[in-house]
C-alpha cells in the first residue's frame, strides 16, 4: 500500500495542499493583522482627536465644565471606552462611568489637555482606556477573529482539496493498475491482453504503446508458429522424396540411373538451400554477416543478374526488361550480396507474374542513392498483408505449395542485406496491378 502509485500520488497532492494552504494562511492572517492594528490605531486617532475636539468647543461655548458629564457618558456609550475628564487641578469633573467624580485623578497613562500648552494655560484634561469596553470589539479581537474564519476556510478548502486529490488518484492510477494487471498475465503467456483506454496524453499513449506491443507480441508468436509448421512441412517433403527414392532403388523398384540421381539431387538441393536461408537469416539478424565491399558498376551487375534469370522467366513467357541510364556512379558493396537480393526480387516477381506479362529492373540516381527497382504486372499484394512482407515467415500466399508458398524467408533475407549495406527496402502495390520493390544503396564519395 505504502508502495503503490496511489497512495504516493495521494501523499504528494496532500504534501503540496498543505503546503499552499499553510502558506496563503499564513501570509494573509500576518497581512491581515498588520492591517487590523493599522486600522484600529488610525480609528483610535481620529475618535480621541474628534472627543477632544468636542470637549474644547463645549468649554469654549459654556466657559466651565459644567453639565458636561452627560456628554461624556453618551462619548463613552458611543465609542465603547472609558472616558475621563478632570480639571486643570487635576480633579474630575466627568467620568463615562460615574464612578470617580469628584475625585483626584492619578492616570497611568497620559492624556490631552485643553487647550494644547503652546495656546494659553491648561482648563482641563481627558483621558480614554485603551482597552474597549465590554461588548465592543478590539482590534486584537477582530484580528483573531478574521484568524479564526481564515484557519476554518483553510481547514475547508484543504479538506475539499483532499477529496478531489482522492478521486484523482484513483483515476489516474485505474488504467496504469489495469496496464499492470495486463502485462502480468501478458508475461504468463496470454498474449490476447489489450488495454480499453479512453485517457489522453501520457497514460493513453501508454496504453496504446502496450497494445502495439501485446499485437506485435501476438503476430510474431504466430509467425513462429506458422515458421515450425511450415520449416516442418518444407523439410518434410523433401526428405520423405528422398527416402522414398532411396527405399525404391534399395527394393530394385527404381533403377539408380540419370532420372533417379537428377531427381534425389533437386531434393538434395532443396534441403540445403532452406538450411541456408534459415543460416543466412541468422547470422543477418544477430549482424554477424561478413560483407566484401569492392567498388563496382551496378549498370553491369543488374544486367548479370537479369541474365541469370533469363531462361527461368522465357520458360513462363515473361518477360525481363532493363531501364537503366548510360551511366551511374559507382557504388561500394558486396556484389554476391547484391547479385542475392536482386535474384530474391526477380524470383518472387517470376513466380507472382502471369504468363505474357513483363518485369521490369530499374536503376535511378536520387541524391547521394542509388535507388534499384523490380516492378511486376502481377497479381499484386493485398494492401492489409503490405506492412508484414519483409517479416520472418511471413507468406501473402498462405499455401504450402512448392511453386508459390515457399518459407517465407526470401524478403526477409533481403531486407537484411540491404540494411547491412546501410540502404532501405520499400514495396509498392495495388491489387490486381503489380508490385514495386526498391531498394537504396549509398553512392561511394
Amino acid at each position: 500500500m505504502i508502495h503503490s502509485l496511489r497512495f504516493r500520488l495521494l501523499l504528494a497532492f496532500a504534501l503540496v495542499i498543505l503546503v499552499v494552504v499553510g502558506a496563503i494562511y499564513f501570509f494573509v492572517s500576518q497581512t491581515t493583522q498588520v492591517e487590523v492594528r493599522r486600522y484600529g490605531e488610525r480609528s483610535e486617532q481620529a475618535r480621541f482627536g474628534r472627543v477632544a475636539f468636542e470637549l474644547y468647543r463645549y468649554y469654549r461655548e459654556h466657559g466651565s465644565w459644567e453639565g458636561i458629564q452627560t456628554d461624556v457618558e453618551q462619548w463613552g456609550s458611543l465609542y465603547g471606552r472609558r472616558i475621563i475628564l478632570t480639571d486643570s487641578n487635576g480633579v474630575v469633573v466627568a467620568d463615562s462611568r460615574g464612578e470617580l467624580l469628584g475625585q483626584q485623578y492619578h492616570p497611568s497613562t497620559p492624556g490631552m489637555r485643553f487647550p494644547p500648552p503652546w495656546e494659553g494655560s491648561s482648563v482641563g484634561t481627558f483621558y480614554i482606556s485603551p482597552e474597549p469596553s465590554a461588548g465592543f470589539p478590539s482590534p486584537l479581537s477582530l484580528s483573531q477573529a478574521i484568524d479564526r474564519f481564515l484557519l476554518w476556510g483553510a481547514l475547508l478548502a484543504a479538506a475539499v482539496a483532499f477529496l478531489i486529490t482522492y478521486f484523482l488518484s484513483r483515476r489516474i492510477s485505474a488504467p496504469v493498475k489495469a496496464l499492470t494487471l495486463a502485462a502480468r498475465q501478458l508475461g504468463q503467456g496470454d498474449l490476447s491482453q489489450r488495454v480499453q483506454s479512453k485517457e489522453k496524453g501520457e497514460i493513453g499513449e501508454l496504453a496504446q504503446a502496450f497494445n502495439a506491443m501485446a499485437e506485435n507480441l501476438e503476430r510474431s508468436e504466430q509467425l513462429r508458429r506458422n515458421m515450425i509448421a511450415d520449416t516442418a512441412h518444407e523439410l518434410r517433403t523433401p526428405l520423405s522424396n528422398l527416402r522414398g527414392y532411396l527405399e525404391a532403388i534399395r527394393d530394385g523398384v527404381v533403377r539408380p540411373n540419370r532420372d533417379a540421381i537428377r531427381s534425389l539431387d533437386e531434393e538434395a538441393n532443396l534441403l540445403s538451400r532452406l538450411v541456408d536461408d534459415l543460416q543466412e537469416l541468422s547470422l543477418a539478424e544477430a549482424s554477424e554477416l561478413k560483407l566484401n565491399y569492392q567498388m563496382e558498376d551496378i549498370n553491369k551487375l543488374i544486367k548479370q543478374t537479369i541474365a541469370v534469370r533469363q531462361v527461368q522467366a522465357a520458360a513462363k513467357e515473361v518477360l525481363i526488361s532493363a531501364d537503366l541510364p548510360r551511366k551511374l556512379p559507382p557504388v561500394s558493396i558486396d556484389s554476391r550480396r547484391i547479385s542475392q537480393v536482386l535474384l530474391n526480387l526477380i524470383d518472387n516477381a517470376i513466380t507472382h507474374t502471369p504468363q505474357g506479362g513483363i518485369i521490369t529492373v530499374a536503376a535511378r540516381k536520387l541524391d547521394n542513392w542509388l535507388e534499384i527497382s523490380v516492378e511486376d504486372s502481377g497479381e499484386g499484394i493485398p494492401a492489409e498483408d503490405l506492412p508484414f512482407v519483409f517479416e520472418r515467415f511471413y507468406r501473402v500466399d498462405k499455401s504450402r505449395a512448392r511453386a508459390t508458398g515457399g518459407a517465407g524467408l526470401g524478403l526477409a533475407i533481403t531486407k537484411s542485406l540491404v540494411e547491412a549495406h546501410n540502404g532501405k527496402i520499400a514495396v509498392e502495390s495495388e491489387l490486381g496491378k503489380g508490385s514495386r520493390f526498391s531498394f537504396t544503396i549509398p553512392v561511394s564519395q
